[in-house]
Order: C-alpha cells, then structure tokens, then sequence
C-alpha cells in the first residue's frame, strides 16, 4: 500500500476535526441560530400587543433608519459607539498597565493580582448602583473634587461617569488576558536586550508590546463586543436619559417598554449586524497583521 500524500492527510486531518466539532456546532446552532433566524422572521412583520401579527417586509427597518424612529436609532448608535471606544481605549491603557506590574516579581504579588481581579469579580448591576451612589450630587466624588456635579443630570457627565465605571470594572479583564501573554515571553529575550543596551522603553516597544500584541488583539476583541451590547450600566445610571440611551436599551425600550415586538427584533437584527461587521473588520485589519507577524517570526 502507497503511502498516504501530504494532500491526503490534510483532508483527513480535516474531516477529523470536523467530526470533533460538530457537536459544539449544532449547540450553537440552537442556542445563537435559531434565535437570531426567529428575531430577523420577526422583524418583518407589525407584530404589538392586541394585535395580529401582519407582514410589512422591511417597513420596520425604514422607520428605524429613515423615518420616526430614526433620531433615536442614530443618538443611540452613536452613544453605543462612544461608550464603546473610549472605554476600550482607556481599559487598555489601565489594562496593560496592570499586566505590566503584576508580570514583575515582587513580595506580594499573589495579592497583588487578587486584589487587582476585584473589580471584575463584583457583578455589573452591583458596581453599578455602587458608582451611581459614588456619583451621587453629595457623593464621595463630589467631595474629593469639591464642587456639586450633577453627573447624572446632565449629557457629558454622566456619559463620562459610565465611562468611568465601566473603566474600573472591566479593566482587569483585560489585565488578566495581557498578563498571559506577557508570561509567555521568555525572559531570556530581555536579557540579549540588556546586554545589547536597549533600554526599558526600547524593550517594551521592541520586545514586549510585539510579542503581546497576539493577547492584545484578543483582550480588545472580547471587550469590544461584550461593550457594544452595553445595557446594564447607563440603565441603572440613568435609564437613558440625557442622551445616554444605548443600541440594547432601545431593543428592550421598544419590546417590552412600548410592546412593538416588530420594531424591537429589527433593531436587535441591526445591532447585530453592526457588532458584526465592526467585529469582522478588526479582526481582518489587526488580527490577519497579528498572524501574518507571527508567520513570519516562526
């Protein structure tokens, strides 16, 4: 018998690992699939409370981007947007920061990184009402800066408190995924560094930050699409008022709220879809740079 080619192999690696995959696929294509099929089914019809359910095709997508629902769509896409990248660009900043200090050795470290894992520990809904409290006219912040904020009463102090919030709550998740990748650097590449003269900054631009940017790509995924959904925080601060109101407060105002469960599975379909293509363009910008650069270092 002739042994098995390269090209043979490969198909039978393939249908292997197809095999082993299999059944995850069917879970998440009962879980996620058939969820997501029923909410766009959904969207094309006029279906309210007392109400027959009627077909109106895409009328419901025109509403929400042309018509009266628009202004409110685009004010809370846009809030979403922000929300979005400015906590993921200073979860980052904070993030690394942490994964930084906690790779050193130190007396403590152990406790160190527990204690920095707090905050992400502690349920959103809780930290929540927590901040609001903290932001409070006659909060512990207005004391420190001395002076009588309304952070929850008007527009850019109280988008800028669940910035805040959001920071101090999730940037240690983002610490802990920086953090393995830092740990897989081998400290004898810092050490040709030395010897070589580079300096601390010149290490961590040459060393450090490329041989982390694969823990890095994957940090501010996960984050970007678990903030692009944001709810729960500008819910409790401030219930979408003072236009803080966001793409899944608008899906949940518009199902239960109003009970236009047509219009809510339109809007939930176009959130989606956005999450998705800003999804899938980061990960074809940073994440084809990331594994061409590992190619080519391999």
């Amino acid at each position: 018998m002739s042994p098995a080619t390269p090209a043979r192999r490969a198909r039978g690696d393939g249908r292997f690992a197809l095999w082993l995959v299999l059944p995850t696929l069917l879970v998440l294509a009962a879980v996620i699939g058939y969820p997501v099929l029923r909410a766009v089914v959904r969207s094309l019809y006029d279906d309210r409370l007392g109400r027959d359910p009627s077909f109106i095709g895409l009328d419901n997508y025109a509403s929400i981007l042309f018509g009266g629902g628009a202004e409110k769509f685009w004010a809370a896409l846009g809030n979403t947007l922000f929300f979005s990248f400015t906590t993921v660009v200073f979860e980052l900043l904070i993030g690394m920061t942490l994964a930084l200090v906690m790779n050193r050795a130190f007396k403590g470290r152990g406790i160190v990184r527990a204690v920095v894992l707090v905050p992400w520990a502690i349920p959103t809904a809780v930290a929540a009402v927590l901040w609001k409290w903290t932001f409070d006219a006659n909060g512990i912040v207005n004391h420190l800066l001395g002076s009588q904020i309304l952070w929850t009463g008007s527009e850019w102090p109280a988008k800028w408190a669940i910035v805040f919030a959001d920071t101090w709550k999730t940037a240690p998740f983002i610490a802990l995924l920086v953090l393995a990748g830092l740990q897989t650097i081998s400290q004898e590449v810092y050490e040709a560094a030395r010897v070589d003269g580079a300096g601390p900054i010149r290490r961590f631009f040459s060393i450090t930050l490329p041989l982390a940017r694969p823990a890095i790509v994957v940090a501010v995924l996960f984050r970007l699409l678990d903030v692009l959904r944001i709810y729960d925080l500008p819910q409790i601060f401030t219930n979408g008022a003072n236009n803080t109101r966001t793409l899944s407060m608008l899906v949940v105002e518009e199902s239960i709220g109003n009970l236009h469960v047509g219009v809510g599975s339109a809007l939930s379909t176009l959130t989606f879809l956005i999450v998705f293509i800003i999804a899938f363009i980061y990960i074809r910008l940073l994440g084809a740079r990331v594994m061409s650069s590992a190619n080519g270092a391999s």
